[in-house]
Order: C-alpha cells, then structure tokens, then sequence
C-alpha cells in the first residue's frame, strides 16, 4: 500500500539522515523564565523545583531519579483549549482528551525576526499573513502557524525573555485579525518563541489576549516559548507537540520537535 510505502520511506529517512529532527524545546529547570501576572489577575506560577529522591546511595543504591514541581504552563509548553475560559466546555479541550492525532501536523513559519528585532511590540496582521501566503503558498486546515521572532535567543535570562517595565511586558505577537484569519484558514494552532501565544501588551487590545480567546473559543492549541524556529523552512516541516496526558490538563510542558527534510 502507497501508505505504508510513504511510511517506509519516512523511516529510512529518518536512520539515513535525509531527515533532520530539530529540537524546539527549552531547557526546563529553576532557572527557566515563567510569565509574571498582574497581582489583581492571578496568583503566578510558582518556580519549577527539581527534587532528589535518590541517586546511587541510601535511598536508591543503584538508580537515580527526582521528582518535580512545575506548573503546566511552564517553559516550552502546549495551552489546551480548556487554558481560556472561552475553551472551557469542550469535551476534548484538556490534555487528556485532545485526541493523540492532533499532535502531528505540518507547520507554517512565519519569520518577522527582523521586525521584532527593530520594534519588541510588533504585531503580526493578517494582511501580513497574507502577504507570506503570496510568497510561500496557502494555510492549509489542520496545520500549525508559528511566528518565528528569535525570541528565544532572550532565553537565558527571565528579565530580557519577558523584558518588562512600568508598562508591562514588551514582546511581539499577533493581532485579534491575524488570529481570526488563521483560525478561518483551519489551522489547528498557533506558536510562538515568547513566553506566552500573545504579545506582551496584549491585555491592552480590543480583544483581550487574542491568541489565547480567539484560539481557544475556536478548540484550538497554543504553544509557547519554542526555540529554533530559524532552523525551519517557511513550509515542509512537521511538528511534534505532545503534551502529558494530565487528568483534566489545561496545558503541559512539552519536547516540541520538527522534522526537517534536508536539501
């Protein structure tokens, strides 16, 4: 069968090197940025801890292992629709329901670094959207849209990753009309290389935190704080992001991955 050809030669690619897996994941430890909320919004994640239990002694003389306290929207991390109070009632909104599919689909890479690099507020419309239709084909339904910024070269220190002040948080991100139009096309969902889907001043909008109210609303995924997406082509690469399967999970900590085909 042409499928399982298609499968073969995908497997073969893979152990022969036609295939190259990018990690789009961010190191998940004490030190990994985590969003600040407005003390009138909401309590903020607490620090992610990483716990000894035993490594070779006493308590395990031959196994080392640990236990973690991380929130679910942590790091590198998959928002299920359940996140927003607009996702809220789907039955497969959460991270156990979310069916094992939708975790495998081709990605759109939409690069704006030179734009955020110039302007950190800047926002993607969907008449640039557009645009990069023109040039690079069509949005495609059940296919993933990332905005690559370089973003997460900022990674390494909480205070240029969420680069606050008196006014708040400063990152780019998209606008309610970008989110609209993307939903229209059928995308499963939306990414971004900041610490969360939305730009930083996001609040601030006509609709309040787009990627997050429209997406949701929509039964559709967010994921955040992805790394490398200068490694990808604008199309052809698939990307992995499965979320644990928490019990009513509202989103999850992942290792997003891309497949790569090499030139």
């Amino acid at each position: 069968m042409a499928e399982t050809q298609g499968l073969a030669a995908l497997a073969e690619m893979l152990l022969g090197g036609g295939v190259e897996i990018v990690d789009l994941s961010a190191v998940l430890g004490p030190n990994t940025p985590l969003l600040k909320l407005p003390p009138e919004l909401a309590v903020d994640t607490p620090k992610i801890e990483i716990h000894k239990i035993s490594e070779y002694d006493k308590n395990g003389p031959w196994w080392a292992w640990n236990w973690l306290k991380v929130g679910e929207h942590s790091g590198t991390h998959f928002d299920a629709p359940h996140h927003w109070i607009t996702g809220k009632d789907f039955p497969d909104g959460a991270t156990d329901s979310i069916p094992a599919k939708n975790f495998v689909a081709p990605v759109n890479v939409l690069d704006c670094s030179a734009k955020s690099a110039a302007d950190p507020d800047y926002l993607l419309t969907a008449e640039d959207v557009k645009a990069w239709e023109a040039e690079h084909g069509e949005i495609k339904p059940g296919e993933w849209v990332v905005m690559r910024t370089d973003w997460y070269k900022r990674n390494g220190s909480e205070e240029t990753f969420l680069n606050a002040d008196a006014t708040g948080p400063h990152s780019p991100g998209p606008t309610p009309d970008a989110i609209q139009y993307i939903i229209d096309k059928g995308a499963i969902g939306w990414g971004t290389e900041c610490i969360g889907t939305d730009a930083g001043q996001a609040g601030g909008m006509e609709i309040p935190f787009p990627a997050h109210n429209l997406m949701h609303k929509n039964n559709r995924y967010g994921l955040a704080s992805l790394c490398n997406l200068d490694k990808l082509p604008p199309k052809g690469a698939i990307l992995i992001a499965a979320p644990l399967k928490i019990e009513h999970g509202t989103g999850s900590p992942v290792r997003a991955l891309a497949l790569v085909p090499r030139s």
